[in-house]
């Protein structure tokens, strides 16, 4: 179940950057579960990494190979994604095997292996099937490819629980000159990212310098993937990876890196709502909008209170519109010297709360009609201060807990 219905776009070529996907049967027969992206030497990468301390093999081998790349000053040339497998919780064998993934697709295609980054998404706690996993190399490296196939082709290669791929694209001028951001994404469960999402890869043609990489990155992330939450789980294999190819204009000046940011937000807001709307057993698709805080921050825990709230995230799933859930939740959120007389809560264009208690012109028959609707808006003023945040998440049905209960099996 998924809400809205989203196609993926088609996402242009970019030069030296290739998709390849093999069907490895690393925990089913006859699906893509391996791919591998191939980016040019003079590309510039930069990532952000899950801050779960039982983080994946993966996610460390891949800091440590980007770190050992920045070092030598060279570029990681692979991002090499197996689905099906976590391998986290795997100790050191899974470290060993992170290291022989990377090892062996660094010798088929003459690299080193620091310049090949591993990504693993999946089941935690089993040991990667190894010897399905080294001979899908052979096939995805011969499936190579830059068109907008490939990139279908690795966004659907990269999903485990998921109902369909992610992808988005920008186009935008630098100058005289067009530069192109393509992304994809997976995730739909486990969502609630203390980085990134579960897994995204985006690419552009633009020549960027690693430290405003870099920066670029994390602010775009924390405005996109760290405003989601599905079930309030942070994964062991999160990573969000940007690669700026270097083939097309060099982004540099406050005005090019102002536009180059504007383009790289809506791409990776895009891919990140379009994880909320795939959400497992997702029925509903909220934006909560809290205004008038004291600070970003404490926008954000207000909004996250409430979208973490069963309660409100069941009631959505009813179409019940039972606002004392969205007061309660408001109200135990960790804010100091909260006057809840200032807080102003709306559903849609239906006011809910105001002066400490129910708007005098609500009725439950206007609160109901916007909760019966697939997109809804809560908008939450604490009138403290300036400041704002947005935070997307999804209800809490019955499916979600049958995905969730029938995972392994």
């Amino acid at each position: 179940m998924a809400v809205g219905n989203i196609p993926f776009p088609e996402l242009p070529p970019l030069e030296g950057v290739r998709l390849g996907v093999a069907m490895a049967g690393i925990k089913k027969p006859d699906r893509r579960d391996l791919v591998v992206i191939e980016l040019p030497e003079t590309a510039t990468v930069s990532g952000v990494f899950t801050r779960n301390a039982f983080c994946a093999a993966p996610v460390l081998v891949a800091k440590q190979h980007l770190e050992q790349c920045r070092a030598s000053q060279r570029s990681p040339r692979f991002w090499l994604i197996n689905t099906g497998n976590a391998n986290a919780g795997t100790g050191e064998s899974g470290l060993r095997d992170a290291r022989t993934s990377c090892a062996e697709l660094a010798q088929q295609v003459g690299v080193s292996e620091q310049e090949v980054l591993p990504f693993s998404t999946g089941v935690i706690g089993e040991p990667l099937p190894m010897e399905r996993l080294l001979a899908g190399l052979a096939p995805a490296l011969e499936s190579l490819s830059g068109d907008g196939a490939a990139w279908q082709q690795a966004g659907q290669g990269i999903l485990t629980t998921d109902t369909r791929a992610k992808g988005s694209t920008v186009t935008l001028a630098i100058g005289d000159q067009q530069v192109t951001i393509n992304g994809i994404a997976k995730g739909s469960g486990m969502i609630k990212p203390n980085m990134a999402t579960m897994l995204g890869f985006v690419v552009t043609n633009a020549a960027i310098e690693a430290p405003l990489l870099d920066r670029l990155l994390r602010e775009t992330v924390d405005r996109s993937f760290n405003c989601i939450t599905v079930d309030s789980d942070t994964s062991t294999n999160d990573a969000c990876m940007l690669a700026a190819t270097g083939t097309g204009p060099r982004v540099e000046s406050e005005e090019q890196v102002a536009v180059f940011r504007n383009a790289l937000q809506r791409v990776m807001t895009e891919l990140a709502q379009a994880i909320i709307r795939d959400g497992e057993g997702a029925t509903k698709f909220v934006t909560l909008q809290v205004g008038e805080a004291k600070s970003h921050q404490e926008a954000l825990d207000v909004a996250f209170t409430v979208a973490h709230s069963p309660l409100v995230k069941t009631a959505l799933y009813a179409s019940d519109a039972n606002w004392g859930r969205i007061l309660a939740a408001v109200g135990r959120a960790p804010v100091e010297d909260f006057d809840v007389n200032r807080v102003v809560i709306d559903l849609g264009d239906v006011r809910l709360v105001e002066n400490g208690g129910r708007a005098s012109g609500y009725t439950e028959a206007a609160g109901s009609a916007v909760m019966a609707q697939s997109d809804i808006t809560i908008r939450i003023t604490l009138g403290r201060g300036e400041e704002s945040a947005t935070v997307w998440t999804s209800d809490l049905s019955h499916d979600y807990v049958s995905i969730n209960a029938d995972y392994r099996s």
